[in-house]
């Protein structure tokens, strides 16, 4: 059915909706008032303040050609403009457009804009006005919505910042400069890789050499001496510290021209390896080419080694041994290579002592060091079968019988040690039971997976403080283990964020005590984020598992300990001989141990040689010798 009735309204709509547009205007009451005529790169008679900005991005001869040539072609350029005042060339020398950073003139052009200095910016190109896409958007945008809009005229491509229709031709264009960017970038690493690992090292200025006609680098004999003198004093005993007060006082110059000396410059001369005739090539590199920030090259890149690359001034085992010395100086010790040594026989026999203040033993040295006094057949040898037990005549029969674990039964009086933080702590009852000798050694058993601790003297170069008198009575006290915990969790197969506690077994005889503790038997305590599931969760509500709550952590346990109380009987007393069934011989617990050496052997200068050059030094310069 037709609706007249919504016809006829919508007809009246319409002819009001025509009379409305069609209404006669009086000519002797109205007057139309134009807008400022928008600014436009090509007008003329406009007054307008000019900016020019001119880059280059590196300091070569050809680019500072550009340069200049940039600088006298604008200038003439403005001067044909006569409405144009040119404010100022705001140019760049050997910068990169990638960023702003270090853009020194691009930063002040951009603030007297901010300060209403400039209405029109005039540059050859988007490439030199950035090659970064967000920095050219943001701000062209940014200029555009001041109070006083400047405009940018980018000349090759004739786009002007302030037309309606310029921002998709300029995104397109600013996102070319920057992949242009990125495929030299690309180019530079790929030539400099092929240089690099192709026999041609970057070999830059350096205190102790110069370059000869061909760049190669030779021994300067003037500033050789100072080189030799910095490794010499290192490895004497002085601090780089006090390496940098003496030079400075000596009136030494730095590669730089400087005879100021800092801590920081006498590192960088020890750190050098060119100093022993070697180059490294890819120290740092750069992972953005927007940013240009350099890192230091931890195994990201590849790098090539060059050995006896040129001339020599230190010896390349001196460099090595100050290297090792700067690697350890962190942890407060200062001998070249400490003595790794590994106990023979007795008690103790495989164990390794650890010194608790270097960090330049790796988990493979404490291994080899441990399986060196044991024969390959000794160290494959399996646990004692049950089947091999021999009873004599009235014997009771202790098989099928297992020695319960003490882990199940009081925490608190137990002795067991813990493993925390790059921390250790021991029990209550272990130091109690060590009473006055509260400074003890370290030790380590890798091939048998055991850890001890026995007591040691004052003198002992390896000696901890494990224990502090409060009120009368010997409390734990923790014991530092930054150097050389993380070769602990490597040899233990352990994680870096759990908690370990081991409970050990007390030796004593006389005066000389130890703690023995099986690896084995650690038991984990772990934060309860880091599980993906927690005991009673379903699914799991019946399934036994070895695992239970410790206050804020969840407490692991070896999984083999859910089906039993202990070890069997007879295998508990083959894993730790009574001290009883031993002979004197066998007891030494403070056995010092056999000297064990490591990889290459370093021929290190001599103390005296060491001690006449650095006397020699001083005694040009009137300095007190050592």
């Amino acid at each position: 059915m037709i609706d007249h009735a919504s016809r006829t309204r919508k007809a009246e709509q319409r002819e009001k909706a025509r009379r409305r547009t069609h209404r006669p205007v009086d000519p002797e009451n109205y007057e139309f008032i134009p807008a400022k005529k928008p600014i436009d790169f090509y007008d003329s008679d406009i007054e307008q303040r000019v900016a020019v900005y001119a880059r280059v991005s590196t300091d070569n001869v050809q680019q500072a050609t550009s340069y200049e040539l940039q600088k006298k072609y604008y200038e003439d350029f403005v001067v044909h403009h006569p409405n144009w005042t040119l404010v100022r060339i705001y140019a760049d020398e050997g910068i990169s457009g990638t960023s702003l950073a270090h853009r020194d003139e691009f930063n002040a052009m951009i603030a007297d804009c901010r300060s209403g200095k400039i209405d029109l910016i005039i540059t050859k190109s988007v490439s030199r006005f950035a090659r970064n896409v967000v920095d050219c958007i943001s701000m062209v945008r940014m200029l555009a919505d001041l109070p006083s809009p400047v405009g940018v005229f980018f000349e090759s491509e004739c786009i002007f910042s302030l037309k309606d229709d310029s921002q998709m031709a300029l995104s397109f264009q600013a996102t070319m400069a920057q992949e242009e960017s990125h495929i030299r970038s690309r180019s530079m690493e790929t030539s400099l890789r092929m240089r690099l690992d192709g026999g041609m090292p970057l070999t830059p200025k350096l205190l102790g050499y110069s370059h000869d006609a061909d760049g190669n680098l030779v021994v300067n004999p003037e500033e050789a001496p100072t080189v030799k003198l910095i490794f010499y004093m290192y490895l004497y005993g002085y601090s780089s510290a006090d390496i940098a007060a003496a030079l400075t006082e000596m009136g030494r110059k730095t590669y730089l021209g400087n005879v100021k000396w800092t801590s920081n410059s006498v590192v960088q001369v020890l750190r050098n390896e060119r100093h022993c005739g070697d180059v490294l090539t890819r120290k740092t590199y750069t992972p953005s080419y927007l940013t240009h920030k350099s890192r230091k090259n931890r195994g990201d890149r590849p790098q090539s080694l060059y050995r006896n690359h040129h001339e020599a001034i230190v010896s390349r085992d001196d460099f090595i041994a100050v290297q090792h010395l700067l690697n350890n100086s962190k942890y407060g010790h200062r001998s070249i290579l400490p003595e790794l040594r590994v106990i023979d026989s007795g008690l103790l026999k495989g164990f390794v002592t650890i010194n608790p203040r270097w960090a330049g033993f790796k988990p493979a040295d404490y291994f080899q060091a441990s399986a060196s006094i044991r024969p390959p057949d000794e160290q494959s040898e399996e646990k004692m079968p049950l089947s091999s037990v021999t009873l004599a005549p009235g014997d009771f029969d202790m098989r099928g019988f297992e020695i319960t674990r003490s882990e199940f039964f009081d925490n608190y009086h137990r002795p067991y040690v813990l493993f925390q933080d790059k921390r250790i702590k021991f029990s209550t009852t272990c130091v109690r039971a060590f009473g006055k000798d509260n400074h003890v050694e370290l030790l380590v058993n890798p091939v048998e997976m055991k850890f001890a601790v026995r007591t040691a003297g004052k003198g002992n170069r390896n000696a901890v403080l494990f224990s502090k008198l409060v009120d009368g009575k010997y409390q734990p006290r923790e014991i530092a283990g930054a150097a050389y915990m993380e070769t602990l969790f490597q040899l233990f197969g352990w994680s870096q964020d759990l908690k370990y506690r081991i409970a050990g077994r007390l030796f004593q005889s006389h005066s000389e005590s130890a703690y023995i503790f099986d690896i084995n038997d650690a038991e984990a305590f772990i934060k309860s984020y880091l599980l993906s599931s927690q005991p009673g969760e379903s699914g799991a509500a019946d399934a036994m598992q070895p695992l239970s709550t410790s206050g804020k952590r969840v407490r692991a346990v070896p999984e083999e300990w859910i089906g039993s109380f202990g070890k069997q009987y007879y295998i508990h007393q083959h894993s730790f001989p009574p001290v009883c069934e031993q002979s004197e011989e066998d007891w030494k617990i403070r056995m010092e141990g056999q000297l064990y050496e490591i990889g290459q052997k370093l021929h290190v200068t001599g103390f005296d040689v060491l001690r006449d050059y650095i006397r020699q030094e001083f005694g040009q310069h009137g300095k007190e010798e050592p």
